[in-house]
C-alpha cells in the first residue's frame, strides 16, 4: 500500500497517560489478562449468542412491517433503524470472523456466512482476513483501513464533506460497484461468493415481492445500507483508530471511549465499542468485554486522561 500523503498518529496520547496499569489478580501491566482470568472470560455464550442472531432478525422484520402498516409517515425512522440494524449484523458477523459467535465451528461459520454476512452484503471469510491482519498489527504494512484512519484531525469542512459523502450514498454506492465488479474477477472462491451473496440477496427480493411490497427491499435493505449504515461504520471506525499509528502499546493504536446507551443502541451494538478491550485480548467475546473494560480502568491501564468521556467528545477531537 502506498503511504504517499498518509500521516499517522496526529491523535495519539501523550506519555503521561499511557503509564502501565497495576498487576492484579486478574490482568498484567500491559492490559493482558491472567491466566485464570483469560479461561473465564473468553468462554463463548453460544445459546445466549444465538438468540442474538434470533432477536436481530426479529427486530428487522418488526421495523419493516410496522412501517409498512403505518404508512409513508414511518419511512424516515424506519430507514434510520434499518441503519442501526445493518450495525448490529455488522457486529455479530464480526463476531463469527473471530469465531467467538459459538463453539461449535462448522455453526459458528456457517450463521457468520448465510445468516448474518451475506444478508448484509459481505463477505465473512474475505473481512476475516483482512481484519486479522489488521489485529496482527494494526497499521502495520498489511493494514487494509489506513485510509481510513489516516490523516486526523482533519479539518471540520473536511469532515462535513466524508459524512456528506456517505449519507448521500455516494460511498455506498462507490464500494457496491466495487464489490460487483467481483463477478469478473479471475480467483474463483471471489466469484463463488459474490454469487452467493446476490443468491441471498434475491431470496430478499422474492420475500419482499410474494408479499406484496417489492419496494420494500430497496427502502428498508439496501437505502438504509448505502447510507445511514455508511456514516455509522464511518463514525465509529474512525472512534476505534482515527489518527493514530502502529505501537507496540495498544492504546497507541486504538482509542478508548465511554460507553452510553443510546451510544450502544444506535452506534456501537453488542459491545463492539469497548474496543481497547477487544484489541488487548482479541479472543474475549463480545459479552464479557464491559467485564474486560472494568478490569482495565481498575487497574489504571485506562485512565480518564486517556479515555474520551463519549462519542461527541471524540469526533470534536478528530476534526480541527
Amino acid at each position: 500500500m502506498s503511504t504517499t500523503g498518509i500521516r499517522l498518529g496526529g491523535m495519539a496520547p501523550t506519555t503521561d497517560v499511557l503509564k502501565p496499569g497495576r498487576v492484579t489478580a486478574d490482568v498484567i501491566a500491559d492490559g493482558r489478562l491472567t491466566a485464570a482470568s483469560r479461561e473465564q472470560l473468553r468462554r463463548i455464550p453460544s445459546w445466549r449468542n444465538a438468540a442474538s442472531v434470533v432477536s436481530v432478525y426479529a427486530q428487522t422484520l418488526a421495523i419493516i412491517t410496522v412501517a409498512i402498516i403505518i404508512g409513508p409517515w414511518a419511512s424516515i425512522p424506519a430507514v434510520l433503524l434499518m441503519g442501526r440494524a445493518h450495525a448490529q449484523y455488522a457486529s455479530l458477523m464480526h463476531e463469527a470472523a473471530h469465531r467467538l459467535l459459538f463453539r461449535n465451528k462448522r455453526a459458528n461459520d456457517f450463521v457468520g456466512r448465510w445468516l448474518i454476512g451475506y444478508p448484509a452484503f459481505t463477505n465473512t471469510d474475505a473481512y476475516r482476513r483482512v481484519h486479522m491482519a489488521h489485529h496482527r498489527e494494526e497499521f502495520g504494512p498489511d493494514e487494509p483501513d489506513i485510509p481510513l484512519y489516516a490523516n486526523y484531525p482533519i479539518s471540520a469542512a473536511s469532515f462535513r464533506r466524508k459524512l456528506w459523502r456517505d449519507a448521500s450514498g455516494r460511498t455506498g454506492l462507490r464500494l457496491l460497484r466495487v464489490q460487483l465488479a467481483g463477478i469478473k474477477s479471475p480467483a474463483a472462491v471471489v466469484r463463488r461468493t459474490l454469487w452467493k451473496i446476490l443468491a441471498v440477496q434475491a431470496l430478499l427480493i422474492a420475500v419482499a415481492v410474494i408479499s406484496g411490497y417489492w419496494w420494500a427491499y430497496l427502502l428498508f435493505w439496501l437505502l438504509p445500507y448505502l447510507t445511514v449504515w455508511r456514516v455509522i461504520n464511518r463514525l465509529r471506525s474512525i472512534a476505534e483508530h482515527g489518527g493514530l499509528m502502529a505501537s507496540d502499546d495498544r492504546r497507541v493504536a486504538t482509542h478508548s471511549v465511554a460507553q452510553h446507551p443510546i451510544a450502544q443502541f444506535f452506534l456501537v451494538p453488542y459491545n463492539i465499542g469497548f474496543h481497547l478491550a477487544h484489541h488487548v485480548d482479541a479472543g474475549v467475546p463480545f459479552r464479557n468485554l464491559p467485564r474486560y473494560h472494568r478490569l482495565l480502568v481498575d487497574s489504571g491501564y485506562v485512565n480518564d486522561g486517556y479515555e474520551y468521556p463519549n462519542y461527541p467528545a471524540i469526533w470534536r477531537a478528530l476534526r480541527h
